[in-house]
């Protein structure tokens, strides 16, 4: 008799009947390798921001996105420019491009 994965989730076998937390290591192994190989996809800015816009309105429609304060919002930016100003070439190619239009 062939050994069946016993799963709460009737139907799903494999990887989609791992636990989320175990799927998020595995996907992580895998981004990790692809970086290293210089395989793995990166996105644009357009791209990250039409993905997190897609997210959002998921999130919104299912009951479950975090809704800021204008205190956490502003946090939130201040780390963001704090992490983006310390990468020198982001900061460089920045400049190059206002430099040109």
């Amino acid at each position: 008799m062939a050994n069946q994965n016993k799963s709460s989730n009737s139907g799903e076998q494999g990887f989609a009947s791992m636990d989320a937390k175990k799927q998020r290591e595995i996907a992580s192994q895998g981004g990790k390798a692809a970086h290293e190989k210089g395989t793995a996809h990166e996105f644009t800015s357009e791209e990250a921001r039409e993905a997190g816009h897609k997210g959002g309105q998921v999130a919104h429609e299912r009951g479950t996105a975090h809704e800021f304060t204008s205190e956490e919002a502003k946090e939130a930016g201040r780390k963001g420019g704090e992490s983006v100003s310390q990468d020198r070439e982001h900061m460089s190619d920045i400049g190059r491009k206002g430099g040109k239009s």
